[in-house]
C-alpha cells in the first residue's frame, strides 16, 4: 500500500496505540488528534506514560476535544489535508449520556470536518455486539453506523468480537489460588479472542484492500470460538493447578439490575449504575459472535477470524511477567 496521511482518533486506547504503531510502522504520516492534557498530566512520567510516548512514536499528536467541532477543525485537521479517517473511539463506560455524546456525536461532528480535509475514505471500529442493541452504547454506534454508511465515504465498518484485555480480568485473581467465576456453568457464552496486534492490522488493511471497503465487517481471532470455562481451564493449565471453579447465577445480576433500576427513578445518580449491571448481565450472557438474524442463534463458523496471536500466549505472557495485566476499569465484571 502506497503510504497515506491519516488521520486517528482515539490513540490514547488500546487499540488506537496499536493502529497508530501499525501505521508509522507502515511508513504511513499520522496524525492523532487527542483530549488535552492536564498540567499533572503533562509533567507525570511512569509506566503507563512511557508506555503510551513508546506506542506513539513517529506519529503527531495534536491536543484539543474530539466533541467539539471547532476544535477538531481547529487544533486537529488544523485545515490540511488528509487521506483517511481512522476512528478507535469508544465511550469509556458506556452509559448513556457517555455513549451518546463519544460514540455517536464525537463521530458526527467529525464527519463534515473530515470531508473538508479532503477525506474519501473512513475506518471505524465499531462492536460485534450491536448485532443486538438492548444497551444505549450499542444503540449510539448503531446511530452512526448508518450516518457513516449514507454519507458517501468509502467506508468500512468493523466489528470485533471479545478482546484479549476483556478476557483478563481473573488472571490475578486465578494466580491468588482463589477459584475462577462464571456464570451459570461457564457454557452460557463463547467469543473468539482478538489480540489489538490483529486486529489494528486489519484496520489497517481496510485502507487499502477493496473487499473490505463499504461493508459491515465483523471479526474474531484465529482457533475456535471459547467459552468462559475454557478460559478458566487454560489459565489453570498454564499455572500447573487443578481447576477450580464457582458458578454465580444470572438471576442475581437480574436481581441487581431491578434493584438498580428501580432505585435510579428516585435517585438519579443510581442510573448509570443500573446500565453498567446490564451491561455486565449483556456480557455475562450473549456470546460475540456473528447473530444469526434468521434463527436468532450466534453462530462461531460464519464468525470470520483473523491474525495468528492466540489466548493462551497472552495468558502465559501475563503470568510470566512479560506483559502487564490490563486495567479493565469501570468493563471488569468480576
Amino acid at each position: 500500500m502506497s503510504a497515506r496521511r491519516v488521520m486517528v482518533l482515539g490513540a490514547s486506547g488500546t487499540i488506537g496505540r496499536a493502529v497508530v504503531r501499525h501505521l508509522v510502522d507502515g511508513g504511513h504520516e499520522v496524525v492523532c488528534m487527542m483530549r488535552h492534557r492536564g498540567k499533572d498530566e503533562h509533567d507525570a512520567r511512569g509506566p503507563a506514560v512511557d508506555a503510551l510516548e513508546a506506542a506513539l512514536a513517529g506519529a503527531e499528536r495534536r491536543y484539543g476535544l474530539v466533541t467539539d467541532p471547532a476544535s477538531l477543525r481547529d487544533q486537529g485537521f488544523c485545515g490540511e489535508r488528509f487521506d483517511a479517517l481512522i476512528s478507535c473511539l469508544a465511550s469509556r463506560t458506556g452509559t448513556p449520556a457517555d455513549a451518546w455524546r463519544i460514540d455517536y456525536q464525537a463521530h458526527a461532528n467529525a464527519l463534515p470536518v473530515a470531508r473538508e480535509a479532503g477525506i474519501a475514505q473512513m475506518v471505524l471500529l465499531s462492536a460485534i455486539c450491536v448485532q443486538k442493541p438492548l444497551l444505549a452504547f450499542q444503540q449510539a454506534k448503531l446511530a452512526f453506523e448508518r450516518e457513516l454508511m449514507a454519507s458517501g465515504l468509502c467506508y468500512s465498518i468493523v466489528r470485533p468480537t471479545a478482546f484479549f484485555k476483556s478476557l483478563s480480568g481473573q488472571i490475578e485473581r486465578v494466580r491468588a489460588g482463589k477459584p475462577f467465576l462464571m456464570f451459570g456453568h461457564g457454557e452460557l457464552t463463547r467469543c473468539k479472542p482478538l489480540s489489538d496486534a490483529d486486529l489494528a492490522a486489519y484496520l489497517v488493511r481496510c485502507l487499502s484492500d477493496p473487499t473490505l471497503q463499504n461493508r459491515v465487517l465483523p471479526i474474531g481471532g484465529p482457533g475456535p470460538a471459547m467459552t468462559p470455562r475454557e478460559q478458566g481451564e487454560m489459565l489453570f493449565r498454564l499455572l500447573g493447578r487443578e481447576p477450580k471453579f464457582r458458578s454465580v447465577p444470572v438471576a442475581m445480576l437480574d436481581v441487581i439490575c431491578a434493584g438498580l433500576a428501580l432505585a435510579g427513578r428516585v435517585v438519579p445518580s443510581l442510573r448509570d449504575k443500573a446500565e453498567l449491571a446490564r451491561i455486565g448481565r449483556y456480557y455475562a450472557t450473549e456470546s460475540m459472535l456473528v447473530l444469526d438474524p434468521a434463527s436468532g442463534r450466534y453462530d462461531a463458523e460464519a464468525t470470520p477470524s483473523t491474525g495468528s496471536d492466540t489466548l493462551e500466549a497472552f495468558y502465559k505472557a501475563v503470568l510470566d511477567g512479560r506483559m502487564a495485566a490490563p486495567n479493565l476499569r469501570e468493563h471488569a465484571v468480576f
